[in-house]
């Protein structure tokens, strides 16, 4: 009861403030295969980011124990999934810290090559202290290889590559096609940018055309050229004007177009209602250029190499942890994920099924400071008893309104994962 109560205690603070540890890792939902020597560099390359004001605590435990300036540098290893353990073959990842108090770390020379037969893959990212205690290791989600950008026509019955309403993309631009000229369009300081270093990753919707730009209500469905589209930033929410998207081809924005939008295909944007006005960059900046009419064709119109883009759909999965409580000394890893809740019985017999991944037995599921009863079920789901109501103090069960409550799973050894679910109590 002594260590019951004490971790009870612990979980309230954490919960006044929580010290969160989060790893956010970016990436690109499909990958070009490289053939022979050539080495196609994932792009956008995969990034990760680090977040939470538990990195700052750790860092000040690590120095309390005197272990000088360098021991608590945070580092990292990047590679594919079946790649062993060697770290010859894994890109080393040095964070730095960004305005924003959070650190960034970018892997710019990752590739598949044709040796490798599989049709999807993940990212795996170990990162360390640079004293050599291991933090844990990170999975991206699966990444789709393709040999190139598919030049025929989309089918919506090949709905892998499409694109639809409401997922993530990243867009970039090559000038001369030479790699070293990608930029990509990021937001800075309230602004779209064209950057060399960063990317933002974006969720496109379907607009309705004949709506304003305050109100327009969302659509489901895949994305076809000669849309109305709008770009949100997912980290600021920042967007930009209704735009109509383009199909690109050599260099000609075609006008009567309608196909389903593929993975990297070129395509321009069109301010909606403008005249014939295009997302464009010039250097670092984001302009507006006005594309030329085509006098021997009405249906296209010329762009230049600025308003031409390359777009490509994007994942994101974030993985968070507290060690407030905990003297931890094995990795976090493997840090669980929930993804959904379901709820059977009711009363005092009620259970909750929680589903996600990276389960194990060592889990407890907390009803915000109130562990409870768990079962563990297999990697993708655990069981728990839903705790009494009065649980969380004698008064809740005369109280005529509900109360909501954070769920969180804790490790044997104290360490917290925090989650966006939470568990609602309504009165009868």
């Amino acid at each position: 009861p002594y260590q019951t109560n004490l971790l009870r205690d612990g979980v309230r603070r954490y919960l006044q403030l929580p010290a969160d540890q989060t790893v956010l890792i970016l990436h690109a939902k499909v990958a070009q295969k490289s053939y022979g020597n050539e080495k196609r560099f994932f792009c956008p390359p995969p990034c990760v980011y680090l977040s939470g004001p538990g990195w700052k605590l750790k860092q000040e435990q690590l120095k309390a124990r005197d272990l000088g300036e360098a021991g608590f540098q945070v580092c990292g290893y990047m590679g594919l999934d079946s790649m062993g353990s060697s770290l010859m073959e894994t890109q080393k990842l040095s964070f730095e810290e960004q305005p924003d108090a959070k650190g960034f770390g970018c892997a710019k020379a990752l590739y598949i090559s044709d040796a490798d037969k599989r049709k999807h893959f993940r990212l795996v990212l170990k990162l360390f202290f640079s004293n050599g205690q291991e933090i844990g290791t990170f999975h991206s989600k699966l990444i789709k290889v393709i040999s190139k950008p598919s030049q025929k026509k989309q089918s919506l019955k090949n709905t892998d590559l499409c694109i639809s309403s409401g997922s993530k993309v990243s867009l970039f631009n090559r000038l001369r096609s030479q790699t070293v000229s990608t930029r990509y369009l990021s937001v800075e300081g309230g602004a779209f940018i064209a950057s060399a270093r960063q990317w933002a990753a974006f969720t496109l919707h379907l607009a309705d055309e004949h709506c304003t730009r305050s109100e327009f209500p969302l659509r489901e469905g895949y994305i076809r050229y000669g849309s109305v589209v709008q770009l949100v930033c997912t980290a600021t929410g920042i967007t930009l004007p209704p735009l109509i998207i383009r199909k690109v081809m050599k260099q000609y924005a075609m006008l009567d177009v309608d196909e389903p939008i593929s993975q990297l295909h070129k395509c321009a944007f069109q301010f909606q209602g403008s005249d014939r006005m295009y997302l464009c960059l010039s250097t670092e900046k984001v302009i507006q250029f006005q594309a030329s009419p085509c006098p021997k064709e009405a249906n296209r119109e010329l762009l230049n190499d600025g308003s031409c883009w390359t777009i490509i759909g994007t994942e994101t999965v974030e993985y968070t942890f507290s060690e407030s409580l905990a003297c931890v000394h094995e990795p976090v890893s493997p840090v669980p994920l929930i993804t959904a809740l379901q709820l059977t019985g009711g009363g005092d017999v009620a259970m909750l099924e929680v589903q996600g991944e990276y389960f194990h037995a060592h889990l407890k599921v907390w009803f915000g400071d109130v562990e409870a009863e768990t079962m563990y079920r297999s990697p993708k789901s655990l069981m728990c008893v839903v705790p009494d109501v009065s649980a969380f103090g004698s008064d809740w069960r005369w109280l005529r309104y509900p109360i909501t409550v954070p769920l969180l799973l804790i490790r044997d050894d104290g360490l917290i994962y925090s989650s966006s679910f939470t568990f609602t109590y309504t009165p009868e």
